[in-house]
């Protein structure tokens, strides 16, 4: 990966059929926040590509546990929407949930430096609902164009199959969209100390609807009850050595003395007319509502109180896939949400077959009434009914009245552009605030001695380094002051975007 000595142009990168891309970074939509086209040949061939590339484990997420509990609305929310297992307070549903790292193959260990997935399938009246997020409330990169990118930048090496973190810090610093995320990262909350002691956060935004057809947006927040809890990386690094299944023995270990892990729902609501001229995107990945504009509601409880059967049949094969939406619920304009609703359907059909959805822990507790047929390893089917619509001969039929696909309008141009941040909320704000407002000192002190462990690796390339040390004045000078002290590199003269 060292740069050609002569400096030379790189290739024009290509579709797998050798035609020029018009773009490595960015998705074809109508307008800069407007929703992808299915058109996009490219993008659609990179996540496809991409979703095959290992078998049988996932791509990302490989190493995790889960267990089975149940959901208990606590406050009524049929003034936000008229999804039927939140419409009665006490109400209870059967949930399934899924923990993981990211980056990390099958056998890896659990403690290290990574975020968690947070991975829920709710088993509800009106078919499953599955909410695919982190234990963080921000990614890395706000366009589903880059994220294959991002993850080869944190897998294997093609030369040397070992994990480079020359390549992590070339992308982070090639890519300032992923600076918040990396201070998440990089601080104590990057190896927390249990699964039961981190928060989960839906990060995309999604839609709302109620009884009468009102939209607003939301942010789901899943905080814990136990407390947030977290290792340092000495102590991370200690446990990978001497428990790499840590979180996956804790998790199981708590559920069966009893002690249940249990999390509090928060949700954060925004009309949905305030998205057109909110001083940012609203719908950008890598940055969070602040609670002072759009302050979290509890609306109910989370609480997993049994452990699985048969570890692989249940948690291995569980499929979850954000466009599993049940009505009174909707997606947005996040472009990572649009790009997943295909990815994670696609790469299942793939790793467990195309009839996934009929594996036992995947099944929804509803009848299944569709005109899909055949495929590898089938189980269920309709004996003589029709297999196509519409049909004379009393088959399903959609109900596009009661059922209508939720969406909002759109106009513009079909362009590939680049996200253009409002001058008050740029790449550097949330992450310098995150750092100087929400980090007990302590944890600034932390955060900065990781990143200098992380940056300083010897495989990190100088000019990588001097790039990165950059972005981290544009944080904040102080972090950035204490980096380059611990790099033995001098601070560069760079103008601050931080703001309070």
């Amino acid at each position: 990966m060292k740069k050609n000595a002569n400096e030379q142009k790189p290739p024009v990168t290509t579709t797998d059929a050798g035609i020029p891309a018009a773009s490595d970074e960015y998705s074809l939509s109508v307008g800069a926040n407007g929703p992808l086209l299915m058109q996009d040949h490219y993008v659609i061939q990179k996540m496809a590509q991409f979703n095959r590339e290992r078998v049988p484990e996932r791509v990302v997420h490989a190493k995790g546990s889960g267990a089975f509990g149940y959901f208990e609305v606590t406050a009524d929310v049929r003034q936000w929407t008229n999804a039927a297992f939140l419409n009665t307070v006490g109400k209870r549903t059967p949930v399934l949930a899924r923990f993981s790292t990211v980056a990390g193959e099958l056998g890896s260990a659990d403690t290290v430096r990574d975020p968690r997935g947070f991975a829920l399938k709710f088993y509800t009246e009106e078919g499953n609902y599955d909410l695919v997020g982190n234990n963080t409330p921000i990614f890395f990169v706000r366009d589903p164009s880059k994220f294959q990118d991002f993850i080869h930048s944190q897998k294997r090496m093609p030369d040397t199959d070992m994990r480079s973190n020359n390549a992590q810090w070339d992308f982070w610093s090639l890519s300032p969209e992923s600076i918040h995320q990396v201070t998440f990262l990089m601080s104590d909350r990057g190896t927390p100390r249990t699964y039961r002691h981190m928060n989960g956060y839906s990060s995309h935004t999604f839609m709302w609807i109620n009884a009468e057809g009102k939209k607003c947006w939301v942010k789901y927040h899943f905080k814990t009850e136990q407390g947030i809890e977290n290792f340092t990386d000495a102590e991370a690094k200690a446990m990978t050595a001497q428990d790499p299944d840590f979180h996956r023995r804790d998790l199981r270990e708590s559920i069966n003395k009893k002690n249940y892990p249990v999390w509090r729902l928060e949700m954060q609501i925004m009309p949905f007319e305030d998205s057109a001229n909110y001083r940012f995107n609203p719908f950008d990945l890598t940055k969070v509502w602040p609670h002072k504009d759009y302050p979290p509601i509890t609306i109910g409880r989370l609480v997993l109180d049994r452990n699985p059967e048969n570890f692989f049949a249940q948690i291995e094969q569980a499929s979850f896939e954000p466009a599993n939406m049940v009505p009174g619920i909707g997606p947005s304009p996040d472009k990572m949400l649009l790009g997943r609703l295909f990815s994670y359907p696609d790469t299942h059909r793939h790793r467990i077959g195309v009839n996934y959805l009929q594996l036992p822990v995947n099944q929804p507790h509803v009848e299944v009434h569709s005109y899909n047929k055949d495929g590898a390893m089938r189980y269920r089917h309709n004996g003589n009914q029709p297999v196509y619509a519409p049909n004379s001969y009393g088959g399903p039929q959609a109900d596009s009245e009661r059922y209508a696909d939720p969406g909002w309008f759109v106009s513009g141009d079909i362009v590939r552009t680049a996200y253009v941040p409002h001058a008050e909320d740029n790449d550097f704000v949330q992450p310098g605030n995150l750092y100087r407002h929400v980090l007990t000192p302590t944890e600034r002190e932390h955060l900065a001695s990781n990143i200098v462990g992380h940056l300083g690796h010897p495989d990190v390339e100088r000019s990588v380094q001097e790039r990165a040390l950059k972005l981290w004045h544009l944080v904040d000078a102080d972090l950035g002051s204490r980096i380059a002290k611990g790099l033995g590199m001098t601070s560069p003269k760079v103008l601050s975007t931080s703001s309070d």
